[in-house]
């Protein structure tokens, strides 16, 4: 499928997020990321501090759009598919940190 096409299930969509994300620099500006972003969620709940969420839901977006407008020069899928994005997100940070999927 295209980008201009509408996913209505994660297994079709999943294979499109992974060609956005060809470009290994910003693959693991994704993992970083997402890896600093659960440390901070962990941080918030740990310190009963909700504002370390909104750190983690903030850095982990500007990493990961550091590496699409910088490397992959596209734009994030989360504008048009903000629950799937972030599904294919952790599975990929889930594939990578398991090595199913090349840093």
């Amino acid at each position: 499928m295209t980008d201009t096409a509408r996913y209505t299930r994660f297994q079709d969509f999943y294979p499109y997020y992974l060609s956005e994300h060809a470009n290994a620099t910003s693959r693991r500006l994704h993992v970083v990321g997402t890896s600093l972003a659960l440390a901070l969620l962990l941080t918030a709940v740990l310190t009963a501090n909700p504002w370390w969420a909104l750190v983690a839901l903030l850095q982990g977006y500007a990493f990961a759009w550091v590496g699409h407008f910088f490397f992959e020069h596209n734009k994030p899928a989360t504008f048009r598919y903000p629950l799937y994005s972030l599904m294919g997100d952790w599975r990929m940070w889930w594939e990578v940190v398991t090595r199913q999927r090349a840093w």
